[in-house]
């Protein structure tokens, strides 16, 4: 009968943590496991990576934190439409966006041109948004507090609203 190492013993009894973590992440139990999974499967398959003294459960939540984003990232890219007009702003919007009939392409050359006239520093966090970045990722890309960016992305929001409150 073989003994397991104490990494095995930590890394097992670490899984509560982890599957407390992955509901966070994903908001889905099923999710969660599958994520808890990958991560107790990468970290053991890593031990050697692991330095003794290391925060383990850091260690290890950044870990499950790192497949959760990439799993995401592929799942953007999986579904990301490929876009052929010349200013590529139609890239990511979905088919069924109307942009396909005269109207919806009017609205959508009228908010493109609308947000052109806004900082770049309230259009470009507000546009990656649209574009499927969770406000982590934005925060990170254009190196500003978390708060900065929801904030932008907020009045940017609000601001557009008051500009086309009579489209409808």
């Amino acid at each position: 009968m073989s003994q397991e190492s104490p990494f095995i013993n930590s890394v097992l009894g670490m899984q509560a943590n982890l599957r407390s973590f992955a509901l966070k992440l994903t908001s889905d139990k099923d999710a969660a496991h599958d994520l808890v999974q990958d991560t107790t499967l990468k970290a053991l398959n890593n031990e050697d990576k692991f330095v003794d003294n290391a925060n383990l459960k850091g260690w290890m939540l950044t870990i499950m934190r790192n497949i959760f984003i990439n799993n995401y990232r592929k799942t953007v890219r999986e579904n990301t439409m490929v876009d052929s007009t010349t200013d590529l702003y139609h890239l990511n919007l979905k088919q069924d966006s109307g942009i396909e009939t005269p109207e919806g392409a009017f609205a959508v050359s009228e908010i493109s041109a609308i947000l052109a006239k806004f900082p770049k520093d309230f259009s470009e966090p507000f546009n990656m948004h649209v574009a499927g970045y969770k406000y982590e990722e934005i925060a990170e890309r254009l190196s500003m507090p978390l708060g900065t960016v929801k904030s932008r992305i907020f009045f940017t929001r609000k601001r557009l609203r008051e500009i086309l409150k009579d489209y409808q």
